[in-house]
């Protein structure tokens, strides 16, 4: 059960909120929720097709130089949805450059790549396409608090800006509640919510120990 605990996706020691590796996309992607959307989808993107490729590569990789394939390769997956993105709207490329590149980064820095190594490709796959799904999850889930509180509005990515305005709560709001959009707003929502999962990530583990 102990080990079961360790591995889980969201209270596991390799889950989003404990490792932190995504720490800087989860300030700086979560203040509009088009943002959030995009960068979701480059995680899925790179996190799954890295994982995919190296799975069926693994027999002929050689045993030295792994890591440089792995960041050629992760980052070579970035720019291509990069790209892709370009293709579609070339100002949310714009828009979403810096933060979909930083994709890449953090899929070498959860260890994916090195958890490969001993694990079954075939099972392994659709882990670390959970895994991208609830790092997704929490991204999608903080811009749903940072965009109306600090823009009044929720977005999502399209139209000719890049950007569209789903809903739109007007500019009343007090300038201290609009300081959330901002990077510090980012940082005190996300110290927040690590303080609520450490809590309860103490319990489960403490209910799984006694299981």
């Amino acid at each position: 059960m102990i080990n079961r605990t360790q591995s889980h996706l969201f209270w596991g020691t390799n889950a989003p909120l404990s490792t932190l590796i995504c720490a800087g996309l989860m300030i700086m992607a979560t203040s509009r929720l088009a943002f959030a959307l995009i960068v979701g989808g480059a995680l899925i993107w790179t996190y799954g097709l890295t994982v995919l490729i190296l799975g069926f590569a693994k027999p002929i990789l050689p045993q030295k130089g792994r890591e440089i394939i792995w960041v050629f390769l992760s980052s070579f997956l970035g720019s291509l949805y990069l790209l892709l993105i370009y293709f579609v709207s070339p100002f949310l490329a714009m828009e979403t450059t810096f933060l979909i590149l930083l994709a890449p980064l953090s899929c070498i820095g959860s260890g994916v790549c090195s958890r490969l190594e001993g694990s079954d490709p075939n099972d392994f796959i659709l882990k670390v396409l959970l895994e991208a799904l609830v790092l997704a999850g929490i991204l999608i889930a903080l811009a749903l608090i940072r965009e109306p509180l600090g823009f009044g509005s929720f977005s999502l990515p399209g139209g000719p800006q890049g950007i569209v305005t789903l809903v739109s709560f007007g500019s009343s709001l007090y300038f201290p509640v609009q300081i959330i959009a901002g990077s510090s707003g980012g940082l005190l929502i996300l110290g927040y919510g690590l303080t609520l999962f450490r809590r309860f990530r103490n319990r489960y583990t403490s209910a799984g120990e006694e299981q």
